[in-house]
Order: C-alpha cells, then structure tokens, then sequence
C-alpha cells in the first residue's frame, strides 16, 4: 500500500521512509541551472516547503536520497553548497515580537553552522551569517512563506507596517551580497511591493506566472496518472468515471495561459488516501477576513473576471483589491490571456462550491456556515422541478436565518446577492446582472428543461417584476434554445424579512 505524505514537507524524510514523492527534479534542475534570484508566489499547502526543501538537499549533495529520480544522473553531487534555510513557519513572531524571533532563528542557523554572530541588528547579523558561511562556499539562501508575518495580521494595519518596515531593512541587505550567493529563492502567497526584496532587488526574477515553472509545484495529468496508476486501477472499477470526476474537483489551476494545468497536491492526496470526493483544501485554513472583505465590498459574482498583467501581481495591503489576492491565494486561476489583460475563473468545483457557501453564510451572518446546504438543496430540487412555491419557501428559510441584529435590507442587493448564491452553491449555470438590448436581467437559471428569468423588487410588487421581465426581453435571446422559458417576479418585504409575493409566468 503506498504511503501519502500529508502534511509533510521534508523531502529527506518523504525519501527515505518511503512515501510517495512526484519527481520534479527536471523543472528544479533547470531553475537552479539557469538563475541565481528567483521569486514564487503560490497558495498555501501547493508544495512550496517541499520544493525549498528539496533544492536544500541538492546543494548538500544527497545524492542518495535522489535515487531513482530525473536530476540522478544530472547533477555534480561533488560540487556542494552551504544552505541558510530560513522558514518563517518556524519562528515565534507573534509571541517574541518579529525583531526577537528573527534575531534567535538567525542564531540557531549560525549554530548548525559552528559560527557565533557577534552584530546586534538582524540585518547586520543576517549580512554576518551569509558572509561567513559563504567562506565554505557561495551561499543558497531559500526563504520559505517570507509573507507569512505580513498576512497574519493583515486587519491590523499597524502591526503588518511595523512587520514590513522590518523586513525592508532585513533583506536590504542581499541588494550588495552578488559575491557571496550562489541561489536565493522566496516563496510566499503573495506579493507585497513595498518589502525591499521587489524594490531593492532589481535582479530577483519573479516566476509567478512563468510557463517553463508553471507546473514546478502541484500535480499535472500525467503526473496523477502515472503516480497514482494503482490506486485509479482499483477505485475505477467501482467509478469508471473517475479521472473525470477527480479533474472536476481537483485540478484547474494555471500559472501560465499555455501550460499544463495542475492538481492540488494536498486534495489529491487527501482523496486518495480516503477515496471520498469532500473540499479539502479549503477546510484548512480560508482566511475569514477575505470573505468578510468581499462581503464589505459587495463581491459575489466571481465570473469572467477581467484584470491588468500588473494588477494581478500586487498586493496593496492599505488598499487591498479582492481579485489578486483570490488569484494569489488559489481561489481564482488564469483561464486566458490576451493583450495583457488575464481572464480569471474558479479552479475547480472545490473551490468554488466552498467559496460560495462560506459568501452564502457571511452575507446571511450565519456562522458556521454548514446550515445551507440541505435548505439549497431544497431549492435546487424545486427549481429542476419547476416548482417555484416550494423555491420560494425554500428561500424564505434562508432569510429567515439571518440574525436580527445584522439584518440590513437597505436595499434589493441583499436579496439579489443570496438568491445568486444559493443557486450558485447548487453547481447551477448562474448569471447575474445580465445585459440585454433594453435592460438588464436580475438573475438568469438555467438547467436542463427550463431556463429563468427572476426579478427582484423590495417593498414593490411581483407583477411590475414580471411585467419588467416581458416587456424587457430578458429571455428574447433564447427563443430558439428548446427548453421551458419560466419569468418569475419575486418581492421582498424589509419589514417582514421575507418574501411578500411572487407571480410566475411561462413565456412561448
């Protein structure tokens, strides 16, 4: 039975107590072989430790350890380098202060070393370190999650301008240390331009989005299939459909519009180890700040979103834009390119379904959110079935839910957003705000035998709803698609926190 290396990210370790390892020993040949400054920016749990971890056994000369592997027989296992290997991870900055737990991790390292540091500041001791290990050789420098002691505080603004003022003048000084270093490369999820390492070091190449490193961390298709040829023998003689299903759920993310696209490594683990279809990946961590900033900001409708190339890459903590950091942060990927603007969409059913449900519960201030699903199911079973009362009690369920106190129906957008949601949720073809010649559409739904047409009024009335809905032509554009045209008018009551009334209408 083949072992899984969840949660661990020591490459010596997975090798050695024989878990299964997805070789990508070629990309990091060629990374390392052709550079000197690199930056990555990936999502959480994507295998950046794993990466740095395995870089640092190259330049230690393991060749053991890599037997079997591509870079084996390509590699000078003689010519070694000293590894300064810094994991923010590990280091107590939220309880020693961030100046103190730098100061101590840069003693610890200076130990495995055999050297004492005698400079008071971490970067004077930083600079130390480097200067002397570098006498046993130019030094590989790998920084892993450098971003980590920024985005822990990221809703105090005070505490990530003192953190980013430390880290300015801790990496200040790589700017002058060319002579000293042989590879520096930085992992982290996002970008955040202030911190020196993107305005000092003009030589630190970002391969973000690069197509010859697209695929450096997560799991292509042919890597799944072949690493994991066992297991789908066996699980597809119950769910012959299983490649699919696992593309559905797991893969899709992009770091390039003309690369390969890739697993999650953590949920293809996760499902093979259990061999059941669940949201892995997001039960691990979503950073409730960013649902709650886009619920502050009115987001919900995550589709055929458009953005600049430079945009993208950024993050600006004191004005933070919600569509690079969902991009950053693995909730959105590239789906293409053109003339430097990038169309983003969700990776996978994975993270889309979770995402929604997580808005659902924050719009409606329902927390936990795991009280949705069987009432949207409901309405999932209502609306394939026509049933539109049963959709609307359905929909008063989930209103009637939302806390007394939070409720805030100043206007039909908090309607419209749930009623989006709760479909969206469902896996359903959603489309809000949509545009015609003479209006534009509240929400259309479509399944299989009838597409929808729903307005939405507060404290108004379902027939000026559905009179806006004919006379508009909201479903004109689909007279020649055979299914069901179904016009619905719904009304909201603020006072009532319910639905008031609602007319249906099926139009020829």
């Amino acid at each position: 039975m083949n072992k899984y290396p969840i949660g661990l990210q020591d490459f010596r370790k997975i090798r050695k107590e024989g878990f299964i390892y997805i070789d990508k020993t070629q990309p990091i040949y060629n990374l390392i072989d052709s550079g000197n400054y690199y930056f990555l920016s990936r999502p959480r749990r994507f295998g950046k430790s794993l990466l740095l971890s395995t870089i640092k056994e190259i330049f230690n000369g393991n060749k053991e350890l890599f037997e079997g592997l591509w870079i084996h027989d390509k590699w000078n296992w003689e010519q070694k380098h000293p590894v300064i290997h810094l994991r923010y991870s590990q280091i107590d900055y939220k309880g020693l202060g961030l100046v103190e737990a730098i100061s101590k991790e840069l003693d610890f390292l200076a130990s495995e070393f055999g050297i004492q540091l005698s400079e008071e500041s971490i970067a004077l001791k930083f600079r130390e370190l480097i200067r002397k290990v570098a006498k046993n050789g130019r030094v590989v420098i790998l920084i892993d999650e450098y971003d980590k002691p920024i985005t822990d505080y990221l809703e105090d603004l005070e505490q990530v301008e003192k953190h980013r003022a430390v880290f300015k003048s801790f990496y200040s000084v790589l700017k002058d240390a060319d002579e000293y270093i042989r590879l520096l490369l930085i992992t982290g999820v996002s970008r955040f331009p202030k911190v020196s390492i993107f305005s000092d070091l003009n030589n630190l190449n970002d391969i973000t989005i690069h197509r010859n490193y697209a695929t450096i961390v997560g799991i292509t298709q042919q890597e799944l299939e072949k690493t994991f040829a066992e297991e789908i023998a066996d699980i597809q003689t119950q769910q012959p459909d299983l490649l699919s299903k696992l593309k559905l759920w797991y893969n899709g993310y992009a770091w390039h519009q003309d690369a390969d696209r890739v697993y999650n490594p953590f949920s293809v683990l996760k499902y093979m180890d259990g061999r059941d279809f669940r949201n892995y990946w997001f039960q691990t961590g979503t950073p409730t700040w960013l649902v709650n900033l886009m619920k502050h900001n009115r987001e919900f409708n995550l589709e055929n979103i458009e953005i600049g190339e430079n945009a993208l890459s950024n993050f600006n903590v004191e004005n933070i834009a919600t569509v690079p950091v969902l991009f950053q942060t693995g909730y959105l990927t590239i789906k293409n390119y053109n003339d430097t603007i990038y169309e983003l969409k969700y990776p996978n059913k994975e993270v889309e379904d979770s995402l929604n449900d997580a808005l659902l519960s924050a719009y409606r201030n329902v927390y936990p959110g795991n009280d949705s699903m069987a009432v949207t199911n409901d309405l999932g079973k209502a609306l394939k079935n026509n049933d539109i009362p049963r959709m609307i009690k359905a929909l008063d369920v989930l209103l009637s839910t939302i806390p007394y106190d939070h409720w805030k129906a100043e206007s039909e957008s908090i309607f419209h957003i749930i009623v989006h949601l709760s479909f969206k949720r469902l896996g359903l073809d959603v489309r809000s705000e949509v545009h015609s010649a003479t209006g534009r559409c509240d929400v259309l739904v479509f399944t299989d035998q009838y597409i929808f047409a729903v307005e939405l009024k507060l404290n108004g009335n379902a027939q000026g709803a559905i009179d806006q809905i004919v006379e508009k032509g909201y479903l004109r554009s689909y007279e020649l698609d055979p299914r069901k045209k179904i016009a619905v008018g719904i009304n909201f009551s603020a006072e009532k926190r319910a639905v008031s009334e609602f007319l249906v209408k099926e139009l020829k």
